[in-house]
């Protein structure tokens, strides 16, 4: 059995803890490893471990961390496939969508190689008389990503390149689901030049969350996962005086208007319904439809859900992969048992599916739900699994209140011809990201990725400016010179005095 251990100053780690976690294959259901779950004590290790190379990490000139930068994007553009396998063998989702998933992870790389222009200040002279005023962005110290299972690549790569591109040193928890990912890129870091110890790996659970929260030498967490967590990780960061950024979860509605390009339409919300087995923040797991175009839509989308390939992640057919765990497989198949008992109308079930050869794997066929209304859990809650429920608005005016009056506020997306509702929507819409006639508005890296009310607990959102402002503290300088002694000019051989 692989034993998975963390990853420490520059080295695998098995630490002082005896608690381990099972890993699995979706695909399977067989049980592929068992990592070493830390303790309070191999987390406090880590961060002594990062607050040491972050004395010498943070004074290296912009450009030289750069040029480390540059050599871990080559490895991870040369290890991709491997790196794309490792998540398809934990997390179940199907060999593309991992490796495009990889891509958006390496592009926040390949944006965290600019930093020497984005760490660049401002400068005034003579604010005063004879007196100038400068900025400059400096890195905090130790910093820390809790990332979710859904993404093993592209949410750890959300943080780390970004905060040490600016000159700080991390500690990653990923999750104990699916680990390898982040213990393989760690090592690529390392083989690109990274001093030891400015990125560890620290695998684990709520334990290791707590000592991250109470450790004084973790200037700064990063969090994507559930709304519930990332508010009790927000609170208790700001109990523990460190800045947090805490990114929760989402019901990304799609506004489906009668003018629109139905076929368009229904594609992209297959791919962002269905995609990754409906595993993503971004997933839009609500379509609202407006007017009379309700009985299309669901005619369109059933004919497809129906025959959606499900399969193992490695199998090239396969369009939809397996859940992360039985458990969470459970989870969802209570969901659809849920909606239907609370009067929704089920168009396709996907509960009963069997893949031969797969029969012990985590497998759940897509799910169709109409007619689902506000007061219902299934259309109030995040599923997490591929589960869209559809429901109908009169006009566009109510399609809008639908979106703004939902607790979450990550994603929302609108499918029309008509440049004047895709103006007013993209205005109106108390969303973080907007999409008009894109189903998955998740922004390039230089950009940065964040939603309102409760999908986003802070005041900054991941990667792009908003990342490399998170990572750096602000610092203005004053300054005025007495006046200077001016000699008179010598012409003769200077010598020592």
């Amino acid at each position: 059995m692989n034993l998975i251990k963390h990853f420490i100053n520059g080295k695998l780690d098995s630490g002082n803890s005896k608690k381990t976690g099972k890993v699995f294959n979706p695909a399977t259901g067989e049980q592929s490893a068992e990592v070493i779950l830390a303790s309070k004590a191999d987390l406090n290790r880590s961060v002594e471990v990062a607050k040491n190379a972050f004395l010498e990490w943070s004074v290296k000139p912009p450009l030289q961390r750069a040029r480390v930068l540059f050599k871990f994007k080559e490895l991870i553009e040369k290890n991709s496939d491997e790196l794309t396998k490792i998540i398809v063998s934990e997390h179940g989702k199907v060999y593309d969508d991992a490796k495009g998933s990889l891509t958006r992870g390496l592009e926040v790389v390949e944006f965290a190689c600019g930093i020497p222009h984005l760490l660049k200040g401002e400068f005034t002279e003579n604010v005063g008389t004879d007196v100038d005023s400068w900025s400059m962005r400096q890195p905090l110290g130790v910093c820390a990503g809790i990332t979710p299972f859904n993404f093993p690549a592209m949410v750890p790569m959300w943080m780390f390149p970004v905060a040490i591109a600016c000159g700080n040193t991390f500690i990653l928890k990923p999750s104990e689901k699916d680990p390898s990912c982040s213990i393989k890129l760690a090592e690529l870091f390392q083989e690109a030049g990274l001093p030891s110890g400015v990125l560890n790996v620290v695998n684990g659970d709520k334990e290791v969350v707590d000592a991250i929260i109470e450790n004084k030498d973790v200037a700064a967490v990063s969090f994507v996962g559930s709304t519930p967590i990332a508010k009790y990780i927000y609170e208790n960061c700001a109990k523990n005086e460190k800045r947090v950024q805490a990114l929760g979860g989402a019901k990304n509605h799609c506004v489906v208007m009668p003018d629109c390009d139905l076929d368009q339409a229904v594609n992209g919300l297959m791919g962002a319904a269905y995609g990754s087995a409906g595993e993503r923040c971004m997933a839009q797991s609500v379509a609202v439809a407006v007017g009379g175009i309700g009985d299309k839509l669901v005619n369109a989308l059933a004919k497809k859900v129906e025959v959606l390939k499900v399969g193992p992640g490695m199998d090239r057919k396969s369009e939809m992969g397996p859940l992360v765990t039985k458990e969470h497989l459970d989870k969802v198949k209570s969901y659809v048992d849920l909606g239907v008992k609370e009067g929704a109308k089920l168009v396709v079930d996907g509960r009963n599916i069997k893949l031969q050869g797969y029969e012990n794997g985590y497998y759940l066929g897509g799910c169709l739900f109409d007619h689902v209304k506000e007061n219902m859990r299934i259309y109030k809650e995040e599923i997490f699994g591929p589960v869209l429920s559809v429901v109908r608005a009169k006009n566009f005016e109510e399609a809008l209140s639908l979106v703004n009056d939902h607790e979450f506020g990550n994603g929302v997306a609108i499918f029309t011809r008509d440049g004047d509702t895709a103006r007013n929507f993209s205005s109106k819409a108390k969303i973080g990201m907007v999409g008009v006639n894109i189903p998955i508005p998740v922004p390039m890296a230089f950009h940065s990725f964040g939603g309102w009310k409760r999908s986003l607990f802070g005041d900054q959102h991941m990667h792009g400016p908003e990342g490399v402002r998170f990572y750096t503290k602000l610092k203005t300088i004053t300054s005025r010179w007495p006046s200077g002694i001016r000699s008179n000019p010598e012409f003769i051989m200077p010598t020592m005095k």
